[in-house]
């Protein structure tokens, strides 16, 4: 098994991998950004083993990325939010997205200004007004694409799906999963 740590490094990088550098975290991560915040919704969304989880939540806790808190809606439950530390991730991940949608597999989001509605360019800043909008200050805008094969059919991705959504906004499933599906479900006619 590899460790955790770079041991002998001296540079940034390398201790940000000791952070962020483990499977699943990043996509963790990414989903914080996208309103995520209840264990349940990340095991879901990801289908990822609860252990992992759990020690990738630790993990991002402990080093200062999200912050837990108890959920006040769901008794010995928790909330999981990014940390201005963690917010702070936002230009690389948008970053890595963009070269993972040009290299590799288009994405299913563009990223706009919410106070202009351009699209975010490299950085994450915005070429029109110069800024790089806070993560709360970014709108997830769903691309229309033709065909979506293997769409994610979870709760979480369904709530998420088809709408545009400020970063950080907390996703809630229940509703939102009702909506979601009536949504895609083909229309029924009169006589048909």
């Amino acid at each position: 098994m590899l460790g955790k740590d770079y041991e002998g490094q001296e540079c940034a990088l390398a201790s940000t991998l000791e952070v962020l550098g483990e499977r699943w975290t990043l996509l963790i991560v990414r989903d914080a950004f996208f309103g995520v915040r209840r264990y349940s919704d990340w095991v879901a969304r990801l289908d990822i083993p609860r252990a992992v989880l759990s020690d990738r939540l630790r993990g991002l806790v402990d080093h200062g990325i999200l912050v837990k808190r108890d959920d006040p809606d769901h008794a010995g439950r928790h909330l999981y939010q990014l940390t201005a530390a963690g917010e702070e991730l936002w230009p690389p991940l948008h970053g890595l997205i963009t070269w993972g949608s040009r290299h590799r597999r288009p994405s299913t989001n563009t990223y706009r200004h919410a106070a202009c509605k351009t699209e975010l360019g490299p950085g994450a800043a915005c070429p029109r007004c110069g800024v790089v909008p806070r993560p709360a200050d970014v709108l997830v805008v769903p691309r229309r694409t033709a065909a979506h094969h293997g769409r994610r059919t979870d709760p979480v991705s369904l709530a998420m799906r088809g709408r545009t959504r400020r970063l950080l906004e907390p996703v809630e499933v229940g509703a939102a999963v009702a909506t979601a599906a009536a949504r895609e479900r083909p229309a029924v006619h009169a006589g048909a």
